[in-house]
């Protein structure tokens, strides 16, 4: 199975609405089973190793201040919630007074596309933005290894 490559991301043409961070990932998943954006989104969060699972959610809750849903509720996802449904997309939507967290993940084609949007809040933003500063690293390492794990446990299960 091909790696996860990051993709460029272009702000004006992915988020009209202004994002503050914008980053997508994708994953190659020509030859596997079609799944809808909402099965990829289960897959990457809640198919992850259980004491992942526990991280993540902790550093959400307590590293971004996200306010989350329950984590096995059928309109969340990890305790994103489900904020909006497509044929080819869903995006996943988590607020703190920080910050608002957004993930699209959008399928297409050859590609399973993994976007985060963070629309930094507050009077200033500069809290916001330094909480973000510090999350953004692991972000970057953590998105595109889900996928990975993900598209290799689809390619398993065909």
């Amino acid at each position: 199975m091909p790696l996860s490559r990051a993709l460029p991301v272009h702000r004006t043409a992915v988020d009209p609405a202004g994002a503050h961070y914008a980053s997508a990932f994708a994953a190659p998943v020509a030859g596997l089973p079609p799944l809808s954006p909402e099965a990829w989104a289960r897959i990457v969060f809640e198919g992850a190793p259980v004491a992942l699972q526990r991280c993540l959610y902790a550093a959400w809750r307590g590293g971004l201040g996200l306010r989350l849903g329950p984590r096995g509720a059928r309109r969340h996802v990890l305790g994103w919630p489900i904020t909006a449904t497509g044929p080819g997309s869903i995006t996943l939507e988590a607020r703190s007074p920080l910050l608002t967290a957004r993930n699209v993940i959008c399928t297409g084609g050859s590609l399973v596309t993994w976007s985060t949007f963070v629309h930094v809040t507050g009077r200033t933003g500069r809290t916001g933005r330094a909480v973000w500063a510090s999350a953004a690293p692991l972000h970057h390492q953590t998105v595109p290894l889900l996928l990975k794990r993900a598209t290799r446990e689809v390619a398993a299960r065909a």
